[in-house]
């Protein structure tokens, strides 16, 4: 077909998409007029394909996956095979019934695992990395000029609120000393001086593993500026820490593939509440992103979980299989025995760490991920010494990213089917590795 020398218009632009459609299944975009609504009998679509999943240790024994290194750091993580299997579906139409009818079972699976019941709420799959859910937030949520409040707890903490000012949010920052969290009577003080349109916490902030509290402070917003929006990065959280959407009254939460949910990376996930979409659709000027617009995404996400084919920007339909059959992985294990196996398996970590004689970067147990320990080395160990002794034991550990004490520490993750399936032995491979490590880096326990 030779190229139009000028525009084509939004009518002939999905003339052109949807040839490929079957008449039976009409075509809905953000720029359709009126939408294609309830005129499809989704009991004829294909039923959701889907492999066998390991949930059993004979299973697990039998990986299908080449020997490789042990990958231990903060996401990406250990895929269980069943997940990474689900990557070689064969090439299918992102907008034909059998890869629609899977991706509303996936947005509708987010629900469970966010803990959210309420059809205002909206889950979104986009392609791309858990900063795009930054992009996200600042692009729909705050209009340039209007306040952010930013809790920072490390590099991502600062990341998100460079974000926002990117956008044009004038940012009011609190920073925690590494290892620590902004308490709430300065969270209070600071909601009391000024209306924020939003509030920011990283809920876990990869680069000092840092966990913050989330119910009271939720409780805290609500109380003293009940219009604020409570924003979440959940990206080295969801999955292995408790989020409970609803009773904590949370208005978004974003998101990643590839950490604790156990799906290769290229998705950004992220719900949001119906009070968070009603603040969206109130504001005064446009979104200030195209591909990263609710304007955009909201139609086709709803449209998806109604299994109704939509189109917008072209998704993974590999990846979102991926993430079909990591999250019925989820389901069928139930959200609170899987948080309860992260902080089994976390304390027994931790315990080993301390046994060592070595500190972690969050001193406090209560301000301690679950999913993610970051160690302190002894001061005559140094990251770029011990991280190769590591390797050269089948253990692949992180090095340390936050700016103040980069070259002081390592970074263990510890989520997913590493923990979630023992018969791997994982942990017992990393803790044995690292006091191997240790010890021929030259140190002993005082």
């Amino acid at each position: 077909m030779p190229r139009s020398s000028g525009p084509v218009d939004s009518p002939a632009r999905l003339s052109l998409i949807s040839r490929h459609l079957a008449p039976d299944y009409p075509l809905n975009t953000p720029y359709t007029v009126e939408r294609h609504p309830d005129n499809i009998d989704t009991s004829l679509l294909p039923k959701t394909q889907t492999r066998a999943l390991t949930t059993d240790a004979n299973s697990a024994n039998m990986s299908t996956q080449p020997e490789h290194p042990t990958l231990l750091i903060p996401g990406p993580i250990e895929f269980d095979d069943a997940v990474l299997n689900s990557m070689s579906h064969y090439s299918e139409s992102h907008v034909g019934p059998g890869f629609v009818a899977v991706f509303g079972e996936t947005l509708s699976m987010l629900r469970n695992l966010f803990q959210t019941t309420d059809p205002s709420a909206q889950p979104f799959v986009l392609s791309g990395s858990g900063t795009l859910g930054w992009d996200l937030v600042a692009a729909n949520l705050i209009e340039p000029g209007e306040d952010a409040l930013v809790l920072s707890t490390g590099y991502f903490g600062d990341g998100f609120a460079d974000c926002l000012k990117v956008y044009g949010a004038n940012v009011t920052q609190i920073s925690a000393e590494p290892g620590s969290r902004p308490q709430l009577p300065e969270i209070e003080k600071a909601l009391s001086e000024k209306k924020y349109k939003l509030l920011t916490v990283t809920h876990v902030d990869t680069s000092t593993g840092v966990l913050s509290e989330l119910k009271n402070l939720s409780e805290l917003v609500h109380r003293v500026s009940p219009d604020t929006l409570v924003i979440v990065d959940g990206v080295c959280s969801v999955a292995c820490e408790e989020i409970d959407f609803d009773a904590w009254k949370l208005d978004g939460v974003v998101t990643a593939s590839q950490k604790a949910i156990g799906c290769p990376a290229g998705l950004s996930i992220s719900m949001f509440s119906g009070r968070a979409i009603q603040a969206f659709q109130n504001r005064q000027t446009p979104p200030t992103s195209y591909f990263a617009s609710m304007k955009n995404w909201l139609p086709i996400m709803q449209n998806y979980e109604a299994k109704k084919p939509s189109y917008f920007a072209t998704p993974s339909p590999q990846l979102v299989r991926a993430l079909h059959t990591a999250l019925s992985q989820i389901v069928a294990q139930g959200v609170k025995e899987r948080f309860a196996a992260h902080t089994a398996a976390s304390d027994k970590i931790k315990a080993a760490v301390a046994a060592l004689g070595l500190k972690q970067v969050a001193a406090n147990p209560d301000d301690q991920a679950h999913g993610m320990t970051a160690i302190y080395l002894p001061e005559n160990v140094k990251g770029a010494e011990l991280l190769p002794k590591l390797a050269s034991r089948g253990v692949v550990f992180a090095g340390g990213i936050h700016k103040a004490i980069a070259a002081k520490y390592i970074r263990f993750g510890h989520m997913g089917v590493s923990v979630l399936d023992p018969s791997r032995g994982h942990v017992e491979k990393a803790i044995k590795a690292l006091e191997e490590g240790l010890s021929e880096c030259g140190y002993q326990k005082a």
